[in-house]
């Protein structure tokens, strides 16, 4: 059995588990109880690691598959020799129970996460013969339980492993055979069927109950979506899914966002370069905070912010704050990588792992994201009590003395330390951002010092990491380039109009892509410690048209962007990378620093366009 195209997967969530589902109808990635716990339906590493698929018999690909305008409703259509057929595939938000949840640090609104998928077929022509197949493999395929009838009839099973009990429930008869559920009914026109997966949770009692719960859940990410402000521009449809994409990759019960839904979906197929993203990084929350505040989504990044602070914070007590590159969703240090060697990857990538193992390396920018995440906290209207003011403080102190030393880079690299450009950069963001909210506290000394440090970190910076040609380089001891140097202007490290800046931006544009799409760095000159090829990589691309939009290079920037919308997956989602080559998604899915890079790039290309026509009319 072929695996689909990383990009064909669609994404559902509820805020506390989310789910990849292949084209054919099959879920095929699901861990439980937690986005980061186990899986149990694991087919998108292994052909032979659990599904669940309920769709027409001996049909495979479907006539066409949407969400539903504003929702992370999956609808599917079926055209079959007998029929044509739709399903509806969600995980159902609802009302809150009295009992609070144990874990929820923030507050879950007026909707919380049902802990069911709803699959919901309805015949709109013809005949369709609707398939169930429920295959649930528990702790990533090394554990297989049998089901069992509950209660008198035919319309509900169960099954347990661990702390994980399923229940499957519906409308369709069923029948158990070991570790494997499976039903199947007839539909005629206007008839619809119904299948509901529980975990903690309850199924639908019957039709009308799963069509109220589908209905309510619809309701909920449409009020989700009208409290943001969204732009009337034709790029609209492409922020609103990765707006939704974002909070998909929330975790309701902590705030926390994950990098990716997924781990170990391969940066080269085949290759060594699989990673556990289902975590959350420092590097994403100052880009995280810009976007969710800018298109009108405070509550979610307050919640956001907050989990960043209880992760850096939670540490030795009266001891400074340690700050990691990234933590569990849950606010979990230890990170420690496993492999998973019986699983056999996605197409033939191995190793599979869980657990990131770059969770104890020292990367500079850690201090400059997690600064500006806090002056854009200020910025959206939050505030910062002085005993954090002053754990804050000493983190900004690391930053400036530890600013001289070599790090791993913002790649993570496995190889030697270097004293990466970028790294250094974002120890300047650390000190500046720190002396501004330094001086709106009234805090002189500190501001003066901190801009007094930022002036020299800047200083040789410009001295050290140019090359002969007056263009930024990857580290101090190369000419190299790296596309981590496009955050130059985004972070104001210097005004776009310098030379340099703009120098560096032409020369990653010219030299550091692949049929226009743009690579972290050159492989076969970087010592990353791995073998293999990479994809380019979609956030760096991104990066490149909001540089390009701020050197003034705007035709050139909107080519990029309208190419890169071109490469959107089915769903408008996209992985990590994109294969220049074949224009395949490479990397995890869906990835939130690919969304986020998307809504900035969009966001500086509509406020441009727009300059550029109200100066057209003031000249006109």
């Amino acid at each position: 059995m072929r695996f689909p195209p990383i990009a064909d997967y669609a994404f559902l969530s509820d805020c506390e588990v989310s789910t990849l589902i292949a084209p054919d109808g099959a879920v095929e990635w699901l861990c439980l109880p937690r986005p980061d716990s186990p899986s149990v339906f694991a087919a998108l590493l292994d052909r032979t690691a659990g599904l669940f698929r309920f769709a027409p018999t001996n049909s495979t690909v479907p006539e066409q598959r949407r969400y539903l305008p504003g929702t992370m409703v999956l609808e599917t259509t079926w055209h079959t020799p007998t029929g044509w057929l739709t399903v509806k595939d969600v995980l159902v938000m609802g009302p809150l129970a009295d009992e609070r949840r144990e874990g929820f640090r923030r507050s879950p609104g007026d909707s919380i996460a049902q802990r069911t998928l709803l699959r919901i077929a309805t015949c709109f022509d013809g005949r369709v013969e609707l398939q169930v197949n429920c295959f649930p493999l528990f702790d990533y395929a090394r554990d297989q339980a049998a089901w069992r009838f509950d209660g008198p009839g035919y319309t509900r099973a169960a099954v347990a492993s661990g702390n994980v009990s399923l229940t499957l429930g519906g409308n369709v008869p069923l029948g158990v055979v070991g570790g494997r559920c499976t039903g199947r009914t007839t539909l005629e026109t206007g008839e619809s069927a119904f299948v509901a997966l529980a975990w903690d949770g309850n199924v639908p009692e019957d039709l009308e109950d799963a069509t109220r719960q589908l209905e309510q859940t619809e309701k909920y990410w449409r009020n989700w979506m009208s409290m943001a402000t969204f732009p009337d521009h034709r790029f609209r449809p492409y922020i609103e899914r990765s707006a939704l994409a974002l909070k998909g990759l929330s975790y309701a019960p902590t705030g926390a966002i994950m990098a990716a839904a997924t781990t170990s979906l391969p940066e080269t197929p085949g290759g060594e370069r699989n990673w556990d993203y289902r975590y959350t990084w420092i590097r994403d929350t100052a880009f995280m905070l810009r976007a969710l505040h800018g298109l009108g989504f405070n509550g979610e990044a307050f919640d956001y912010f907050a989990f960043i602070l209880d992760a850096v914070a939670t540490g030795k007590p009266n001891s400074p704050w340690d700050l990691q590159i990234m933590y569990g969703i849950g606010g979990e240090r230890d990170l420690t990588e496993q492999t998973l060697d019986h699983l056999a990857g996605y197409r033939g990538s191995r190793p599979v792992r869980i657990g990131n193992g770059a969770f104890d390396q020292h990367q500079h920018d850690v201090w400059g994201m997690l600064l500006d995440s806090v002056e854009e906290h200020l910025r959206g209207g939050g505030q910062i009590a002085p005993a954090a003011w002053e754990r804050l403080s000493e983190l900004v102190d690391t930053a400036i003395a530890r600013s001289a030393e070599p790090d791993q880079g913002i790649w993570e690299m496995r190889g030697q330390p270097r004293h990466f450009v970028a790294s250094k950069v974002l120890c300047w963001v650390a000190a500046d951002r720190a002396a501004r909210i330094a001086e709106s506290r009234g805090d002189a000394p500190r501001a003066q010092s901190w801009r007094a440090s930022a002036d020299r970190i800047k200083a040789e910076v410009c001295e050290r990491g140019v090359s002969d040609r007056g263009v930024f380089t990857q580290h101090y001891d190369t000419t190299d380039l790296d596309a981590s140097l496009l955050l130059l202007p985004i972070m104001g490290f210097l005004p776009p109009g310098d030379e340099r800046v703009r120098a560096t931006v032409l020369a990653i544009a010219d030299e550091l892509t692949q049929n226009g799409l743009v690579l972290r760095y050159r492989v076969d000159s970087t010592d990353d410690g791995l073998s293999g090829e990479e994809g380019t990589f979609s956030i760096c691309s991104f990066w490149l048209v909001s540089a390009l939009v701020m050197i003034g290079e705007h035709d050139a920037a909107e080519a990029l962007f309208l190419k890169l919308l071109s490469f959107a997956g089915p769903l408008l989602l996209y992985a990590e990378e994109i294969d220049a080559t074949t224009g395949q998604h490479l990397g995890n899915f869906p990835q939130a620093f690919t969304h986020l890079a998307l809504i900035d790039a969009a966001t500086r290309l509509i406020k441009a366009e727009r300059r550029r026509d109200e100066a057209a009319i003031d000249h006109g």
